[in-house]
């Protein structure tokens, strides 16, 4: 079923909006929330929240693209949920934050605080003037939470090539962040 047709269900307050909305985005909304949380049960709860989450927002809101709607609604809920749990272990959403540590300034910092609404512009700079293969890498592997040998398969390249080419846009982004005095 088409997005508009399920966003106009969504509105219509019809229970089918959810169960269509479960066929066409159920295995991507739990790709992107194992991801990051490393926990079938945990995925799966994130997914019925974002379900709900959808629901409840829908009345206000009126997606265009509902599928990156849902994503972005269960990366929020599932990062929560990571946060939530104070986990020791490493992987999944600890990984991801490790590997952007020094692109990122210090969030504790008052005037990075400030600074997040230009941080933000400055990464979607960044985002948006990557070549399409290296742009698909970057949102794959940090808004997605695809792991390098996902990354690898679904692009037909080498894992090595991918953490390559992760590595050198890391550091591309701190010069640039560093150029434009965002690290603090």
């Amino acid at each position: 079923m088409e997005d508009f047709k399920i966003v106009d269900l969504y509105w219509e307050r019809s229970e089918r909006a959810i169960s269509e909305t479960r066929t066409k985005y159920e295995r991507m909304l739990s790709g992107i929330s194992y991801s990051l949380l490393r926990s079938d049960e945990d995925a799966e709860e994130c997914v019925n929240d974002t379900y709900l989450s959808a629901w409840n927002s829908m009345p206000s809101d009126r997606p265009i693209y509902l599928g990156a709607y849902l994503s972005k609604i269960i990366r929020a809920l599932s990062i929560d949920k990571f946060r939530s749990k104070h986990s020791k272990r490493r992987g999944g959403f600890e990984e991801l934050c490790e590997e952007l540590d020094e692109c990122i300034p210090d969030p504790s910092s008052i005037q990075a605080q400030y600074e997040n609404g230009q941080l933000a512009k400055a990464i979607n700079r960044f985002i948006a003037e990557l070549p399409e293969e290296k742009r698909v890498i970057f949102i794959r592997r940090y808004f997605y939470s695809d792991s390098v040998e996902q990354i690898a398969a679904r692009m037909g390249f080498t894992s090595s090539k991918v953490k390559t080419s992760l590595f050198r846009m890391r550091e591309e982004l701190r010069q640039i962040l560093e150029k434009e005095d965002m690290l603090v």
